[in-house]
């Protein structure tokens, strides 16, 4: 299971590489058109400064945008226990304990390091699992703080908001500019413009994908009982996550996929299959 861990974190490594290669690639594009060789600094820091900006205040946005209200310990003594104790285990400070007002069964983490992190479970995951089950679920979740996962997803979510934000303002030089000088540059600005954002999406799920993936095997190591958080997850998976509130933005911090199934749902899904995350559970040694 540590190569797994290990193999991952190397992934994540690379995938955040060409992330930065794209924003290389589409400010260098932005200075051909303007013809200022100097500007792509600029546009570099500019996207930086907004990625940053992003990163800073997506934790409390994701807790606002879902509709998270943060309880105490005599509001819910069966979740809040299951944390703290947890929270013990992995050896990280108790993170503040939400709870969301909907029938879905699914959970998420957030905060970008331990000491200002959060968990947050809908009220349909605790009327769904047992205690055994319950538990396997928050262990993933903080499994995530533990790993520093939620940071790396708030950086992913940042940096594709300012790959978006770079690639509409191609768009709109090379759509309304004078592209008569330069067809080459023109043609070749359009595509990076249209296809960066798709790019950098694809990018953000390959990152959570894999993400899931350690914090399953870190839920089961912490808990040394794998068999609760994949019953979990088949029960899940029989009732359904869609949330009553679709958050695109969000929808990767969560446990299950938390958006209604489309057309392309499995394809832009920022989530494993449910089946392959259960069966890797099943091949877990918590022994080693």
């Amino acid at each position: 299971m540590y190569s797994a861990i290990t193999a991952n974190k190397r992934k994540t490594v690379g995938i955040f590489v060409v992330f930065i290669l794209l924003v290389g690639v589409l400010s260098w594009i932005m200075a051909q058109f303007l013809d200022e060789p100097l500007i792509t600094p600029y546009v570099i820091l500019g996207a930086a400064v907004y990625a940053l900006f992003s990163y800073y205040i997506s934790s409390k946005l994701a807790l606002t945008l879902n509709g998270a209200q943060e309880i105490e310990k005599r509001d819910n003594p069966r979740l809040y226990r299951i944390v703290e104790n947890l929270a013990i285990t992995e050896g990280i400070p108790t993170p503040k304990v939400y709870i969301i007002e909907d029938r879905a069964p699914n959970a998420f983490a957030t905060g970008n390091t331990p000491r200002n992190s959060a968990v947050c479970a809908t009220t349909g995951l605790l009327d769904l699992l047992n205690d055994k089950e319950l538990q396997g679920v928050m262990a993933h979740e903080l499994g995530h703080i533990k790993n520093y996962d939620i940071r790396v997803s708030m950086a992913a979510f940042a940096l594709v908001a300012a790959i978006a934000l770079i690639a509409d303002i191609l768009l709109r030089i090379s759509w309304f500019g004078n592209s008569s000088d330069n067809k080459a540059i023109f043609f070749v600005g359009f595509i990076a413009a249209v296809l960066a954002p798709l790019a950098a999406m694809m990018i953000q799920m390959a990152i959570s994908r894999q993400r899931e993936y350690l914090a399953d095997a870190t839920g089961a190591l912490t808990t040394r009982y794998p068999e609760g958080l994949a019953s979990a997850l088949a029960k899940i998976k029989h009732h359904g996550s869609a949330m009553k509130r679709q958050n695109t933005s969000t929808a990767h911090l969560f446990f299950a996929n938390p958006l209604k199934k489309g057309g392309f749902s499995r394809l832009f899904s920022t989530h494993p299959p449910i089946d392959d995350r259960i069966a890797r559970l099943k091949n877990i040694d918590t022994h080693q």
